[in-house]
C-alpha cells in the first residue's frame, strides 16, 4: 500500500546566486509535516523504491490511445502495473509535459502530451514524477503550468519544474508510514536550446553544482534519504560519458543515496560509487525508454530499477538493487504495449531470450550481483 506523501520546504533553484531559505513546514491534505527528525527507533527499518525511465509520448502513441471520450493509455500499461505498485514509492521520468489538448497536442521535436497519460501513471501506482529534462520547455510556460495543475489535481508529487518561485522552494519529501522519508531532486543539462524565460527559472531546474550542493544539504536536514534525478549523457550511447561519471562522483561525495539518470534513451550499466567518509551510492546512469514511440530495438528496451532503503543503527543504506527489463511492442504505429521482457515470445521479438541475456550482461558489467525480477 502506498504511503502518504508530503512536501517539506527548502530552496530548490537552478541559479547559483540565491541563498537557502529557513526551514518551514507545510500542511498536506492528510497531515501536517514537521521538518524535525524523528526518533528512528520508533519506526520500521525498511522501505522499497521503484524507478522507471523515459516517458516520451510520440503522436503515434497517443493517437493509438485515442478513444471516443478522450485517451485511454491503461491497456498499454496493464502488464507492468504489478511491478510498479509493489513498492513503497514509485517514481517515473515524465519527459513530455502533459499540457493537454487545450493548448494543442504535439510530437517530436516539440512535445505536448494528453493529460490522460498522467491519469494512467496514477492508476499504475506512480507516486513521484520528475519533470526536468530537455523537453520541459518545448511548448513554453503554458504547457508547464497546465501540466503541473493536472499533477496537483492527481495529488502527484512532482519535481524539477515548478509553477512559481515559492513552489520551487519546496523540497519534495515523500514521507512514509515506515518512518524513512525520501527527498527527490531533479535537474537537466539543458532545454534543446530553448532559453529559460527571464525571471522564470522556476520553470525548469538546470544542472548547477553549487545549487545541487545547497539543495542536497537542505534535503539531508529534512529527510532520511536522497534520490537525485539527472537528465544527462549522450543520446543512444550504451555507456555513461565522463560528465555523467563526474556528476555521479560529485553526488556521492555530497552524501546522495541514489542517482537516477535519464536522457540517453538506452540502458547503461549500474554501479556503486564510493563517496567521502565511506559513503556508498547507487548510480543508475540511464534507465532507457520505459514508454515511447521510438522504433529501434535498443530504444524499445527499458526497465524498472528497484532497491531498498534500510535503517541500521540510525543510518540509512541502499541495498538489494534489482531490475526488471521491459520492452515496448507495437504493430507498426498501433497496438502499443509495455511488457516485462521475460513475458515476450519469438513472435513479438525474434530471439528475445538472447537479447534479454545480452541486456543483463550489459547492465551487470560493473555490478555482477544485480538481480533480475521475474
Amino acid at each position: 500500500m502506498k504511503a502518504l506523501l508530503a512536501l517539506t520546504l527548502c530552496l530548490f533553484m537552478t541559479a547559483c546566486s540565491e541563498a537557502p531559505v529557513p526551514n518551514q513546514s507545510i500542511t498536506h491534505p492528510n497531515k501536517e509535516i514537521s521538518l524535525q527528525k524523528k526518533d528512528p527507533l520508533r519506526f520500521h527499518e525498511k522501505i522499497s523504491v521503484s524507478a522507471v525511465g523515459d516517458m516520451l509520448i510520440h503522436d503515434r502513441v497517443y493517437n493509438d490511445a485515442k478513444s471516443s471520450d478522450g485517451f485511454n493509455f491503461m491497456p498499454m500499461l496493464e502488464k507492468v502495473k504489478p511491478y510498479l505498485e509493489d513498492t513503497t514509492i514509485t517514481m517515473a521520468n515524465q519527459e513530455t509535459m502533459i499540457g493537454g489538448e487545450s493548448i494543442g497536442l504535439s510530437s517530436y521535436p516539440s512535445f505536448n502530451t494528453p493529460q490522460e497519460f498522467g491519469d494512467a501513471l496514477k492508476q499504475l501506482g506512480v507516486d513521484v514524477v520528475t519533470l526536468a529534462n530537455n523537453h520541459t520547455l518545448d511548448r513554453g510556460e503554458k504547457a508547464v503550468l497546465s501540466a503541473i495543475e493536472h499533477w496537483d489535481s492527481l495529488d502527484m508529487m512532482y519535481t524539477g519544474a515548478f509553477k512559481n518561485k515559492e513552489d520551487q522552494k519546496k523540497t519534495r519529501v515523500y514521507e512514509t508510514e515506515e518512518g524513512i522519508d525520501v527527498s527527490f531532486l531533479s535537474y537537466t543539462y539543458g532545454t534543446n536550446g530553448i532559453p529559460v524565460p527571464k525571471g522564470k527559472s522556476h520553470l525548469v531546474n538546470l544542472i548547477n553544482k553549487k545549487q545541487i550542493k545547497n539543495e542536497v544539504e537542505q534535503a539531508n536536514r529534512e529527510s532520511d534519504a536522497i534520490i537525485l534525478n539527472l537528465h544527462f549523457g549522450d543520446e543512444y550511447e550504451p555507456l555513461p560519458n565522463k560528465e555523467q561519471k563526474d556528476l555521479a562522483q560529485f553526488a556521492a561525495d555530497l552524501g546522495v543515496d541514489v542517482v537516477i539518470g535519464h536522457h540517453p534513451h538506452v540502458l547503461q550499466p549500474i554501479e556503486w560509487v564510493e563517496g567521502k567518509d565511506d559513503h556508498k551510492m547507487l548510480a543508475v546512469y540511464s534507465l532507457g525508454n520505459f514508454f515511447s514511440g521510438q522504433n529501434a530495438l535498443e530504444k524499445r528496451i527499458g526497465g524498472v530499477v528497484k532497491f531498498d532503503f534500510i535503517r541500521k543503527e540510525e543510518k540509512i543504506s541502499v541495498e538489494n538493487p534489482r531490475f526488471l527489463l521491459t520492452y515496448v511492442t507495437s504493430e507498426g504505429s498501433h497496438a502499443y504495449e509495455v511488457l516485462p521482457m521475460h513475458e515476450l515470445n519469438n513472435d513479438l521479438l525474434p530471439d528475445y531470450k538472447n537479447v534479454m541475456e545480452e541486456k543483463k550482461d550489459h547492465l551487470t558489467q560493473w555490478m555482477p550481483e544485480l538481480e533480475f525480477v521475474k
